[in-house]
């Protein structure tokens, strides 16, 4: 999820396609959930997402998240941060089962229209 308008600075990495995207993401660890209880997405693809945080992150740190899309069940994820830049982070999905990976799909699926 790297690239010159995400944060980066070299070549744009992306393997899915990123849509604009208003998620509600939730931390439901405690130490996560420290840094921000709740934010929303800025755009969201299969493989990850960037969200909207005046929060600091590591790059590299994991967290679990959850996704709630309107009409949905939350969907709990691993994520990585991938950059950081003021106002935003990007995250990538990490070790996402199959069944998940499909609910991602479903989800960047319907923001296509």
């Amino acid at each position: 999820m790297t690239d010159d308008s995400a944060g980066g600075g070299g070549l744009d990495r992306r393997q899915f396609e990123r849509y604009s995207a208003r998620i509600e993401v939730r931390f439901p660890h405690p130490t996560d959930a420290a840094k921000a209880f709740r934010a929303y997405s800025l755009n969201f693809s299969v493989g990850g997402l960037c969200l909207k945080t005046q929060r600091t992150y590591v790059i590299g740190d994991t967290m679990r998240l959850e996704l709630v899309v309107e009409g949905r069940e939350a969907i709990s994820v691993e994520a990585e941060v991938a950059w950081m830049r003021s106002g935003a982070v990007g995250v990538r999905f990490v070790n996402v089962p199959d069944d998940v990976r499909d609910e991602l799909a479903t989800i960047a699926e319907a923001l296509k229209r």
